[in-house]
């Protein structure tokens, strides 16, 4: 029975310190984006859906680093099949503190760069090369470790083939699970002792 209590109170102590600390240096992010409303810039009739994982380490308070990958596949009956793809950095920037009306949300902003490409089938406008976003977000914390978000980013694609640039902008949803990295677990486990 001690055991368990013990188990327990480790437990409840682990969830407190993580909530105050989801985004504290040396902590984990890994999720993604599961759906993309695509609203082309050059084409208004794009509508897209793709999927992109990512991973990020906290260097500091409120400043993550990491990775993204990207794929994305658009079919439609009688037009072109457009296929997606991208990998490249990522930082996140948390601003300022929990918002006052859901005591559960941070607005942040996101940055990315990497190699990317839209190609698309049939003769259609093909670009690959460099690949640049950027634009604001906001995490809704469900519980402690795990975020649910939208994104509304510009993303710009400079390089070669049939078009020199391509450019869109594109609201997501997706969520983030947040770990605890070697200092939350070391002062959780301080604090119940």
């Amino acid at each position: 029975m001690k055991k368990i209590f013990i188990s327990s109170l480790f437990s409840v102590a682990l969830f407190m310190g993580v909530a105050k600390a989801q985004i504290q240096k040396g902590n984990v992010m890994v999720g993604g984006n599961l759906t993309n409303i695509n609203l082309g810039l050059d084409d208004p009739k794009v509508f897209s859906v793709d999927i992109t994982p990512k991973a990020a380490w906290f260097i500091q308070d409120n400043v993550a680093l990491g990775g993204y990958v990207n794929f994305g596949l658009q079919t439609t009956k009688n037009a072109p099949t457009t296929t997606t793809y991208g990998v490249g950095a990522l930082g996140r920037y948390y601003m300022g503190k929990d918002v006052e009306v859901l005591n559960h949300g941070r607005f942040f902003a996101e940055a990315t760069v990497g190699v990317g490409g839209v190609n698309v089938s049939r003769g259609g406008g093909n670009t690959n090369g460099l690949n640049l976003s950027v634009g604001p977000g906001f995490a809704y914390f469900i519980t402690p470790n795990i975020g649910l978000e939208t994104l509304l980013k510009y993303n710009g694609l400079v390089g070669f083939g049939s078009e020199a640039t391509q450019s869109n902008l594109n609201l997501s949803f997706g969520f983030q699970i947040y770990l605890p990295g070697q200092r939350t677990a070391n002062k959780v486990k301080s604090d119940i002792r």
